[in-house]
């Protein structure tokens, strides 16, 4: 194959792999249709619907209110203890679904549906709207369209955006900024006394984001978490004291709830139990009239599942039938039976759930227009599917549907069947498959497999000249690709990577001592310390499902050893700033480079460290300390310290490329300025506790990069590295693992292009690392080459063939597994989000770093050398 050939095939290849990506997912993530309008009661024979209890609503969300922080021994909410124990509150927990992030999980409470998984991408874009709920029915709506008062909120500003126009008062809060914990609460408190002095509205929100920031940055056990749990506590003690005593606010209904949990590590997105259970009381002193109280605190539950569980989709319908409105039209929720007794007429519990089911049969028979049509049987259990077993149990339920002269025991008994039928409805509609289009999904992986014939043959020319040393890459693009077809495999991919890194080093040692090209014993100390650090690397983040909580390095040992931290964090300063001083701004002198280089380091040193003196304090120890406390009194902002980290690195970096044309040829240091540049803008974007990791990546490349490596022995080590490095960052397959804490470095406010680049350079920072040293090992084995006279070295072209070949074979592999598997129970909680990962790793780390801006640095070597 000619070289022409094999480079058109790559270039094709490229572009194809986002059109595979975009077709599939067009398939796999369609939005829902739902049913437009709002509901209307609907005459029945048992006469107008029932008086309802309730008048007003606080709805009282606390972002990432696990049920533990509420209910168990160790928990904060002493008084709402006290009210679960006396009965004027009735504890549930709510299951929120997978993905557990609060976009999804507010759609899910107020519409009573299940969100799209799309949601979970719109819920980063702050700016967007195309997810709003401002034409669909919700309890936010039926509450606006009774007339009875006004609608206020206060608190993350999500409720803005999904309801435009729809409250009269509002003060909105960006739920991104997670290092605030107080003012973020203390702007929706301070609104609290003097709306409960109003008798103006009819609904106020209130989204608490404090707890839900203490929890992504020190965890649930975190010194934080009970003083937040106090706090909040003493709301709904003031919210109550308002109930009781003022005459407006007698028929009010507070509900306090969460909108999802979080798990050990303190992160949400994914299904761990702690993520999926957050805490849903209902408090009102009416309550005690049907209610004789709970135990509180309860017993510990490994699970978190305290008290009764339900969905969050039954707080729509059971809000509806509380507050006297219809359930939405796109409900699947379920009346939650315990308040059934608020009506002690029979008839009107009767009416109640068969409103309810009628408008879930609306919903269903959308979905499925044959529902009612479905063959009755003797035996509901005999039907093969669940949807004609639901359509048999319907026939039941309108047969048995009790008359004003039945006795109460018939009525119960209708009442049980019609609760157990609207509990299932609810679940199979909830868990049905999502209405995937097949032909895009099949036509996506036809694209993707072209796309990966293709770099197949643009790699061919490599390949077939050097199987064997080719031979590990497409192993593990093999097992990597079976791999996907098993949930747990997936939830702990970072095993596979630790494994065959290390596996691949030992290999490169065995390899390295048959060429002969060192002294062994030099050779053998270079391989054990490249594993030593390997080694460190993989204990750096416990990250995964079921090792994430689990002592590691980054949280735990320095936690402890603080003094450590800061001392490893000043080392991998210094090392950056001795290679800047000696090999960058070669056109001044040696004492004004060095100067210009000090400078450029402190710049980013001090942001780092006013930082993570906001964002971490309990890190803060010894002279990192005290340099935080004399900078704290300077008068700078943190935006104004990152733009001057950030300005002043871009203008290092346009200075060391521009100068690198000029007559003096300095190839190797130019480019290396060049990594060392990067590098410190991968510092200024890392974590306190993950900076002295990038430290051990420098040793790593700089013992790899002296050991005279061949090509396909590079994009080897690239690949495994790339991916080896995301996980010892903290990445994992879940959503809960996406670091925001350093998406707004400099940016004074949502700016989709600026936030979206900081995030994944915070979050991909180990391999776009490794894709600027690999472009210097490729420089340099370019150099080598040419130095020997030889002719074509086209070495960038063979490193993307091999890369994209890998590339395309997982995104095959990926998408067979989300395509065969669409049906599984882990399919939104695994395979969804590993679909959302592979498009990252495809679009941005392969087209985006490797073949962009591995392309541009390898271009710009070639044309200093």
């Amino acid at each position: 194959m000619t070289s022409r050939t094999s480079t058109l095939s790559l270039l094709a290849a490229n572009i194809i792999i986002p059109i595979a990506i975009l077709i599939f997912a067009s398939g796999f993530f369609p939005y829902k249709p739902f049913l437009p309008g709002l509901a209307q009661y609907e005459a029945l024979e048992y006469g107008p619907p029932p008086e309802a209890p309730f008048n007003k609503v606080v709805f009282m969300v606390v972002d990432a209110l696990r049920s533990d922080f509420v209910y168990s021994k160790n928990s904060g909410f002493l008084f709402t203890q006290s009210l679960i124990s006396n009965g004027d509150a009735i504890p549930f927990t709510a299951h929120a679904t997978s993905p557990t992030i609060t976009m999804p999980r507010i759609k899910a409470i107020t519409t009573g549906s299940t969100p799209s998984f799309l949601d979970l991408i719109l819920n980063f874009a702050e700016s967007d709207t195309s997810s709003t709920l401002a034409t669909q029915d919700t309890w936010l709506a039926q509450m606006k369209a009774k007339g009875t008062g006004k609608m206020i909120m206060y608190g993350d500003d999500t409720w803005l955006k999904l309801f435009p126009d729809t409250f009269d008062r509002a003060d909105g809060t960006s739920s991104f900024f997670v290092s605030d914990f107080t003012e973020v609460d203390n702007n929706v408190t301070r609104h609290v006394p003097e709306e409960l002095r109003n008798d103006d509205w009819n609904t106020m929100v209130l989204h608490y984001l404090g707890l839900d920031h203490i929890g992504h940055k020190t965890g649930p056990r975190g010194p934080n978490m009970i003083p937040k749990q106090h706090e909040m506590d003493g709301i709904v003690k003031s919210i109550y004291e308002a109930m009781t005593n003022k005459e407006h606010l007698q028929s009010t209904l507070l509900v306090l709830c969460g909108d999802h949990g979080m798990n050990d590590a303190g992160n949400h997105g994914g299904s761990a139990p702690g993520e999926t259970s957050p805490a849903l009381v209902f408090v009102s002193p009416k309550l005690r009239s049907i209610n004789s109280g709970h135990r509180a605190p309860a017993p510990f539950e490994e699970d978190f599942q305290y008290y009764s569980t339900v969905e969050q989709s039954d707080i729509a319908p059971t809000l509806g039938s509380l507050l006297g409105f219809p359930a939405p039209r796109n409900n699947l929720g379920a009346m939650i039976p315990d308040f059934l007794p608020f009506w002690p007429k029979k008839s009107d519990q009767v009416q109640i759930l068969l409103r309810n089911a009628r408008q879930i049969l609306g919903v269903v028979t959308a979905a499925f227009p044959s529902f009612e049509a479905a063959t009755p049987a003797t035996d509901c259990r005999d039907l093969s599917s669940n949807i004609d077993q639901l359509s048999c149990q319907w026939k039941i339920v309108t047969e048995s549907q009790p008359k004003l002269e039945d006795d109460d025991l018939a009525i119960d008994k209708w009442l049980q069947i019609t609760t157990k039928w609207l509990q299932e409805a609810r679940d199979i509609m909830s868990s049905t498959a999502s209405n995937y289009d097949v032909r895009k999904l099949a036509t996506g992986q036809v694209v993707s497999t072209l796309a990966l014939l293709l770099g197949v043959a643009a790699a061919f020319p490599t390949l077939a000249s050097s199987f064997k040393e080719s031979t590990p890459i497409l192993l593990i693009s093999l097992l990597y690709g079976i791999m996907m077809f098993a949930s747990s495999y997936v939830e702990e991919e970072q095993h596979f990577w630790y494994w065959a890194t290390s596996a691949w080093l030992v290999l490169l040692w065995i390899k390295c001592t048959r060429k002969q090209t060192r002294n062994n014993i030099v050779l053998a100390a270079s391989s054990i310390l490249i594993l030593i650090v390997a080694r460190l690397a993989r204990r750096w983040n416990q990250t995964g499902q079921k090792w994430a909580g689990e002592p590691d390095i980054a949280r735990t040992f320095f936690s402890e050893h603080r003094l450590t931290l800061w001392t490893l964090v000043g080392f991998t300063y210094l090392w950056n700033l001795q290679f800047l001083a000696a090999r960058a701004f070669h056109r001044f002198p040696q004492m004004a480079a060095a100067g210009i280089s000090t400078a450029l380091v402190t710049a980013a040193l001090t942001f780092k460290l006013a930082f993570t003196h906001e964002d971490s304090p309990e890190l803060m120890a010894g002279i990192a300390k005290y340099m935080a406390d004399s900078e704290a009194g300077a008068g700078a902002s943190l935006i104004g310290r990152a733009r001057l980290a950030l300005v002043a690195i871009g203008i290092a970096m346009v200075y060391t490329i521009g100068s690198g044309f000029g007559n003096e040829k300095r190839p190797n240091p130019t480019m290396r300025t060049v990594h060392d540049l990067l590098t410190l803008f991968f510092i200024t974007q890392s974590r306190a506790t993950n900076i002295p990791l990038i430290l051990l990546f420098e040793i790593q490349f700089y013992l790899l990069n002296d050991l005279d490596l061949n090509l396909i022995e590079i994009s080897t080590t690239s690949l495994l590295l790339q991916y080896m490095s995301f996980f010892a960052f903290g990445g994992s397959n879940a959503i809960s693992s996406v670091d925001l804490s350093s998406a707004y470095n400099g940016v004074s406010g949502y700016n989709v292009l600026a936030v979206g680049i900081l995030t994944f350079a915070s979050n991909w920072t180990g391999p776009i690392y490794w894709t600027s040293a690999t472009t210097i090992m490729l420089l340099r084995l370019r150099q080598t080459r040419v130095a020997g006279k030889e002719k074509n070295v086209n070495l960038l072209h063979q490193h993307l063939a091999l890369l994209n070949v890998f590339v395309t074979s997982s995104l095959v592999f990926v998408m067979a597994a989300c395509t065969i598997l669409r049906t599984h129970l882990f399919i939104w909680t695994v395979f969804s989000p590993k679909y959302l990962y592979s498009m990252a790793w495809s679009l941005g780390q392969h087209l985006g770093v490797n073949v962009g801006l591995g392309s541009l640095l390898y271009w710009l070597g070639t044309m200093y050398q």
